[in-house]
């Protein structure tokens, strides 16, 4: 399938940087939003951004109007869904929302569109069958930041196509991302699970008085060659974020020891939330 038309639903922090990955990349792009403020805050956010890669010298400046040409920011879905080939949910992390979004993708959107959904916690086969097209539907999960970050895991549910999924891998690639391919549906997909294990260990590390956090971060840093410290990412992330993703894995295993740990917890009831709140396991100015 030849995709040239790219729409993506929702303009936080992520879609917005979805796309402009994708008008970077020579994708007409559209990026939705349910509040007009929304999309035109992203905008603003997205031509400053382009404008900063022009000045520092990192896009010709004739490229980054081409770019700027094939990104355009709305509120009208129909419009904006009516000749996709590739739709991208950015949209709140909320199964209900997600699913309501799809039924209604799957009425706007020509029959050959495939509808991929960017969340890290939900997989697809929670989505797909409020259309009438599963084997069109897949998770294509970018990382925070999407304009930054390389990998792009793309997971099946058990009725998507091999198509789809070369597709949306050849997507990926053309935007620059290295496609991760996971053959069935897990919690957590691949590098949250790698993370995970790693964030588990350093929790259990600090709970049984073996280091402090800041050791722990160091050794993973210093001896590990890891760019940030278990802790420290935690906080980047938002220990809140930390807390939610754990609560919803344990939603879909019922495996307790999925929950968050009692640690994260303590920290999530205190508002302490990392760098957003000034505190975390850090305190920060």
């Amino acid at each position: 399938m030849d995709v040239q038309r790219i729409l993506v639903v929702g303009s936080g922090a992520m879609g917005r940087q979805i796309g402009m990955a994708a008008a970077v990349a020579g994708f007409t792009t559209a990026v939705r939003d349910v509040s007009a403020d929304a999309a035109a805050a992203a905008e603003a956010d997205m031509r400053r951004w382009l404008d900063g890669r022009v000045a520092k010298g990192r896009l010709a400046e004739a490229d980054a109007a081409d770019a700027w040409e094939r990104l355009t920011f709305t509120t009208d879905l129909a419009a904006a869904a009516a000749e996709a080939d590739l739709v991208i949910e950015a949209a709140t992390e909320r199964l209900d929302v997600k699913r309501s979004i799809f039924a209604e993708l799957d009425a706007l959107t020509p029959a050959r569109a495939i509808l991929a959904t960017n969340s890290s916690t939900l997989a697809s086969s929670t989505v797909a069958d409020a259309t009438g097209r599963p084997e069109k539907v897949c998770n294509m999960h970018f990382f925070n930041p999407a304009l930054v970050m390389k990998a792009v895991e793309i997971v099946r549910n058990p009725h998507t196509s091999d198509e789809t999924v070369e597709t949306v891998a050849a997507v990926a690639r053309a935007m620059g991302k290295s496609p991760v391919l996971l053959a069935k549906e897990i919690p957590g997909f691949v590098a949250n699970r790698l993370m995970g294990a790693v964030r588990d260990e350093a929790l259990a590390l600090y709970a049984a008085g073996v280091a402090s956090v800041e050791d722990i971060d160091t050794a993973a840093k210093d001896a590990l060659g890891y760019p940030m410290g278990p802790f420290e990412l935690m906080d980047l992330v938002g220990l809140d974020v930390t807390y939610l993703i754990r609560r919803a894995a344990y939603e879909q295993t019922g495996d307790e020891k999925d929950l968050p740990h009692p640690l994260i917890t303590a920290k999530y009831e205190a508002g302490e939330f990392g760098r957003k709140t000034g505190k975390g396991w850090y305190t920060y100015e």
